[in-house]
């Protein structure tokens, strides 16, 4: 009898990057040249050398979390839990990590996630990063909290492919002015965290009293804006202190609900994207709000402690909206067979983020190519030794675990 799970045969995917290559030049350049790889090609490992490179408190930013750290154990235990089932005698000669997803054609379905006060661990930051996701097309979500302004990072980026992250202020009026200047430089979809109302308990930040906006760093955004730079008594230049004053009583605004969606659907025209979704009823909500996506995300696990891990919440959120809605995963993505399970459980491209915040740290641009080249090289090998050609092939029956 024939074996019913095995599916249809798919087209095969038109030729695209092999990714997988970059292992196979790895070995050539060792064996023509004697030289390793300048940073390791373990993700995981990375950190390290990221922490020998970058200042104390800077490292402690990046990689800390909110309360005992239970939240970022959680993303990675659940990643865990979940293990792959191979597939066997499949042709995986030729393979397609292509998407599309929200009107962005992506190589692969993975952006860089939107992190903020990037300047602490190299001197270019946010510029760096846009130029290397440039390189491998890659998209990256600018942060509101950028040490550069969303216009400088959009020059770097040049034609790469680009969305905004809008950490939504309390003044309408500098809102709608974030909003026009992203669209002005290009970004084509709004991602707006939900989760960073207030800014969690972070112990490791808190022990050296660090919290780098208010030293002017990650408020680019904002010191250029001319609508926040109206409300000042004087310029920021001859008063930096007032104008860090305003950006505080403005960040924050644990107010808002669902009833305000509807201001930023009629200031932005492109695709809007939540942030920090863990619940499918809140899914639900934002699909019934007219929203185009959400991140399935409970930020990397730097603001509650004790939540569930990220991928936990995943299938319930795809069940609940996803034939209607668009729904993307970040929190604990290390490596591309990570990645490779959260596409399996539904989510259509996956954010990737601590992960090139080290490679940025340890080898600035050059680093954070070297990240982006390992995962999606790892991705495609995944893909390939799980019996896939396409990730459009990919579903629940690809893992085991709860």
């Amino acid at each position: 009898m024939a074996d019913e799970s095995v599916p249809e045969p798919a087209a095969v995917p038109e030729p695209a990057v092999n990714y997988a290559n970059f292992s196979n030049d790895i070995y050539l350049n060792g064996l023509l040249t004697e030289q390793t790889p300048a940073l390791t090609t373990d993700l995981h490992a990375l950190a390290d050398t990221a922490r020998a490179r970058m200042s104390p408190a800077a490292y402690g930013y990046v990689a800390g979390g909110a309360g005992s750290g239970r939240t970022m154990a959680a993303n990675l235990e659940s990643l865990e839990r979940r293990r792959i089932v191979p597939r066997m005698l499949r042709d995986v000669g030729t393979r397609s990590l292509a998407r599309t997803v929200l009107g962005t054609p992506m190589p692969a379905p993975v952006l860089l996630a939107p992190i903020g006060v990037q300047s602490i661990i190299h001197p270019q930051g946010e510029l760096a990063v846009a130029r290397a996701a440039a390189e491998l097309g890659v998209p990256v979500v600018h942060s509101t909290a950028s040490s550069y302004d969303m216009e400088e990072v959009a020059e770097a980026a040049g034609d790469g492919p680009r969305w905004y992250q809008l950490y939504w202020p309390k003044d309408d009026d500098v809102c709608i002015s974030l909003l026009e200047r992203a669209a002005r430089a290009g970004y084509t979809a709004l991602v707006v965290t939900l989760d960073t109302w207030l800014l969690g308990w972070r112990p490791t930040d808190l022990d050296r009293a660090y919290l780098p906006f208010l030293q002017r760093i990650g408020i680019a955004n904002y010191l250029s804006d001319p609508a926040f730079r109206a409300g000042l008594a004087k310029p920021v230049e001859e008063a930096p202190l007032d104008a860090v004053v305003h950006w505080a009583g403005m960040f924050a605004d644990p107010t808002k609900t669902w009833q305000r969606l509807s201001f930023l659907r009629d200031h932005w025209s492109g695709p809007i994207v939540l942030k920090g979704i863990q619940h499918p009823d809140d899914a639900r909500r934002a699909r019934d709000s007219g929203m185009d996506g959400v991140v399935v995300s409970n930020h990397g696990g730097r603001q509650l402690d004790g939540a569930i891990g990220s991928l936990e919440a995943l299938a319930p959120v795809v069940e609940a909206v996803g034939d209607e809605t668009s729904v993307l995963f970040d929190s604990g993505v290390r490596t591309g067979s990570d990645v490779l399970k959260a596409l399996a459980l539904g989510a259509e491209a996956v954010l990737l983020g601590r992960p090139y915040v080290y490679g940025l740290g340890a080898g600035g641009q050059a680093g954070v190519s070297h990240v982006l080249r390992c995962l999606l090289a790892e991705l495609d090998l995944s893909l390939a030794l799980s019996g896939h050609r396409d990730v459009d092939e990919l579903g629940p029956e690809l893992l085991s675990g709860p």
